[in-house]
């Protein structure tokens, strides 16, 4: 069993929805047939794939379900957390009675074999500029939300966590923030997120070892339509 990484679908496969993404660059060409191409060559039904964010550009569910019907049909399990652009995201309980093979990640851990997958949407960070009080509202509510899934994996006896975020865990200047204190706090060696498009965004994403846990930009263009392998039976790849 191997757990895969990939954040930043933007599909856009319903009736009437048509949001094109080549304004971020080339690899946004026929990224959804790419995409469906690269996951076939690589992930197994047994394996699990977590996917951080933006996955469809539908407002609501309805129109989100060719998206996730799409996924549906591609093996593997699929791990999802909300992002910034998955407007269509409804009750919790409704989503995750849909699929047998989709897990919609809220407030709690998801188990594959002795890997607990923890995560939330994220938020902008303190120090980022034009960082407001609402900013700071929801920021501190998402720290509450990873808090609690981190805690369900140890009430669990998860030997490894994994954490998940859809936007950057720190600001653009790359300053400790209250998500990498919780993730370094909590003993977990590997936090996978998405949400930066284009070339000149991704040095604003913390790379590479900070505090102890390995940071990876995992946003579908970064990774050019490839989902990234984190571990292979239950081994990090770091």
């Amino acid at each position: 069993m191997s757990i895969y990484a990939l954040g930043d679908l933007h599909l856009s496969l319903g009736e009437g929805i048509d949001k094109p993404m080549d304004i971020y660059g080339d690899q946004w060409i026929r990224h959804a047939e790419r995409l469906r191409h690269n996951w076939l060559d690589l992930v197994k039904s047994e394996d699990t794939v977590i996917l951080a964010g933006d996955i469809s550009w539908a407002l609501k569910f309805n129109e989100a379900k060719a998206d996730l019907d799409w996924l549906h049909n591609l093996p593997g399990k699929k791990v999802i957390i909300k992002g910034n652009h998955d407007l269509w995201w409804t009750g919790i309980q409704k989503m995750n009675a849909i699929y047998d093979d989709i897990i919609f990640l809220h407030n709690f851990c998801v188990i594959a074999e002795d890997v607990a997958i923890c995560g939330s949407r994220g938020w902008i960070c303190p120090g980022t500029d034009g960082f407001t009080e609402a900013d700071n509202k929801i920021y501190q509510r998402e720290l509450l939300r990873i808090k609690r899934s981190i805690e369900d994996a140890k009430a669990k006896g998860a030997k490894q966590i994994l954490g998940v975020l859809h936007f950057p865990p720190t600001n653009d200047k790359l300053q400790s923030s209250g998500f990498t204190e919780i993730f370094s706090t909590a003993g977990v060696k590997t936090v996978v997120y998405g949400h930066l498009h284009g070339s000149e965004t991704y040095h604003k994403g913390l790379q590479g070892n900070f505090n102890g846990v390995e940071y990876k930009l995992v946003s579908l263009d970064y990774l050019k339509c490839k989902p990234f392998l984190l571990t292979t039976g239950g081994t990090s790849n770091d």
